[in-house]
């Protein structure tokens, strides 16, 4: 059973719990399911060690701070100062339920983002990515790898959802006055 909770809570929990009386057939369904989460974490940390063996390797920490637009409806975004990451200049931009007229209406929120390639460059740079909470958060995020060739004329990323566990987290993060992540760029040497 996957319940967790305080021990108080345990022997209400064990007789309303209907895992004791599921059969056989049901018990090796969950536990397909169990091994095919492990399975991919498992691909998820291989390619993640895989991706530490690279010959360049940048990281640093980002501080998105909140923004509104000009537009009639004014709509709320995020975005880094300019930082450098393997001798290039980066900004991230992050956007709330990517950009619905009124994100204030739902409590499942979602926020994505968008990495751009503010420096010039003389052939085209491939990377992989990714976002992690930073060390001043206590968010829950499942690391996501991202790919991307960025070039002068193609530098900026589509936006991509952050992987973050639930909304309960996300607005845990859009509460906060900054956000703070650390950001992980892995150049492909060819």
């Amino acid at each position: 059973c996957p319940w967790q909770g305080p021990f108080h809570e345990l022997s209400v929990h064990e007789s309303e719990c209907t895992h004791p009386t599921k059969t056989g057939n049901e018990l090796m369904e969950i536990l397909d399911e169990m091994d095919q989460t492990r399975k991919k974490e498992m691909q998820l940390y291989n390619s993640i060690f895989s991706l530490l063996s690279f010959e360049k390797i940048g990281y640093t920490e980002v501080q998105f701070r909140p923004y509104r637009t000009d537009d009639f409806i004014t709509r709320l975004y995020y975005e880094t100062p300019r930082l450098t990451v393997l001798n290039q200049t980066w900004v991230l931009k992050a956007r709330v339920n990517d950009s619905e007229r009124n994100p204030n209406l739902s409590c499942k929120r979602t926020l994505s983002f968008q990495l751009i390639l503010k420096s010039k460059v003389n052939s085209p740079m491939e990377c992989s990515f990714l976002l992690l909470e930073g060390p001043y958060d206590d968010v829950q995020i499942r690391p996501v790898i991202y790919h991307f060739v960025f070039s002068n004329e193609s530098n900026e990323t589509d936006y991509m959802a952050l992987p973050i566990v639930d909304s309960v987290e996300c607005n845990k993060l859009l509460a906060a006055k900054n956000i703070n992540l650390r950001l992980f760029i892995f150049q492909i040497q060819k």
